[in-house]
């Protein structure tokens, strides 16, 4: 069992993206980063410079596990436990000049037994920042109590709003996200970001991601706390889910906070089913984050 660990894009895109393509949903969160990478330039994240690697169970054998890093953030793994395993022991060995990990986020299974590994190899300590979980759209639905209201696709006009909720929801669900307005424009342009409006006015947003090897992820989905409670969340994430699939999306994803038992609830009231949980850790040391 090897990894290969590598700066170059090129080289990672030609190894690694059939392997991402034909498992779209584990690798949701690495094929966007892979578009969002190509489209925007390799410093669209942070100015330090991305890390890349796939996993080939035999030598010459077929890539079977991949992963990235774009600093500061820490690597994103699609790989079976026992390569993530492997791949913690290899970075460990690699130390600071190849990359910096302070934390490592994937499918719960991978994530934890790298996290294993990385511990016994560097005497860190762990904490968990998210605990989430992936649905996959079955068939969408209308939900059970449809609010009051239509949905129309964000504006130009919307931006400011837009930007603003955006960066409520970040703050809320404690996720960094660079050049918020970028990402906005972005989906405006593309008609990724779909409004639920309400006596005149916008009370709920939610985004959706473009298509990439026939998968969407919906995101943000976010309602002002002032107006929650009223099923708008729903309502605007089905209208998204419905502009993914007529985009051409095969499937249709989203994460959830497991800890929040309404999201949970509403998305599968509308169709969406659980695909698998996944993790978000950070790594500490006595002395702060490891590096």
């Amino acid at each position: 069992m090897t990894w290969t660990l590598s700066s170059s894009f090129d080289d990672f895109r030609r190894h690694a993206e059939e392997f991402l393509a034909a498992r779209p949903a584990e690798s949701t969160v690495l094929l966007t980063v892979v578009h969002r990478l190509a489209e925007r330039g390799l410093d669209v994240f942070g100015q330090r410079p991305p890390v890349f690697g796939w996993w080939r169970p035999t030598d010459g054998g077929p890539v079977e596990g991949a992963f990235l890093q774009t600093p500061p953030f820490g690597p994103r793994l699609s790989c079976t436990p026992a390569a993530a395993a492997e791949l913690a022991v290899e970075l460990a060995s690699a130390g600071s000049e190849f990359t910096e990990v302070s934390g490592v986020g994937g499918g719960a299974d991978a994530v934890r037994a790298f996290a294993a590994a990385w511990t016994a190899a560097t005497g860190a300590g762990q904490s968990v920042r998210f605990n989430e979980r992936l649905y996959r759209l079955g068939e969408l639905t209308d939900p059970p109590r449809p609010p009051a209201g239509h949905h129309r696709p964000a504006a130009p006009a919307d931006r400011e709003l837009a930007i603003r909720w955006y960066e409520e929801f970040l703050v809320e669900a404690g996720v960094d996200l660079p050049n918020v307005p970028q990402a906005v424009d972005d989906r405006i342009a593309t008609g990724g970001l779909r409004l639920w409006e309400d006596g005149g006015r916008p009370v709920a947003l939610a985004g959706s991601s473009p298509v990439i090897a026939g998968m969407s992820r919906i995101g943000p989905v976010y309602t002002p706390t002032d107006q929650r409670g009223r099923g708008y969340a729903s309502a605007v994430t089905a209208a998204a889910s419905a502009h993914a699939l007529a985009q051409g999306a095969a499937e249709v994803l989203l994460y959830t906070d497991l800890a929040n038992p309404t999201s949970n609830s509403i998305y599968q009231q509308i169709g969406y089913r659980p695909v698998e949980d996944c993790l978000t850790l950070d790594f500490t040391t006595r002395g702060g984050n490891y590096a």
